[in-house]
């Protein structure tokens, strides 16, 4: 899906993906406290987990030409990711 976007497509899609991850780190922050990243460790798990679903999906073969589609894979796959860092993290700080 990526590599059919031009360079100014890629840097608006980047934008927003950044844009609503700040807004969804900020609130992990304030729901997680010390056991998450702050705002802006958040955000960049945000973002490379989004990037790391959308393209994992496309390597098993799931076509993401709807928008709709790719935007639930990406979501899923970075909430999917930040729980599982936060789990990693808090299952090391009890070790």
């Amino acid at each position: 899906m990526f590599l059919h976007l031009d360079t100014t497509e890629l840097l608006c899609t980047f934008a927003a993906i950044a844009a609503f991850g700040f807004l969804f780190g900020a609130v992990l922050d304030a729901i997680l406290k010390e056991s998450g990243f702050g705002p802006t460790g958040n955000t960049l798990l945000f973002i490379a987990g989004f990037f790391i679903a959308v393209l994992v999906a496309n390597k098993h073969g799931i076509a993401l030409n709807d928008l709709r589609l790719a935007t639930a894979c990406g979501l899923g796959g970075a909430f999917a990711f930040i729980s599982a860092v936060a789990l990693l993290k808090a299952g090391m700080a009890r070790l």
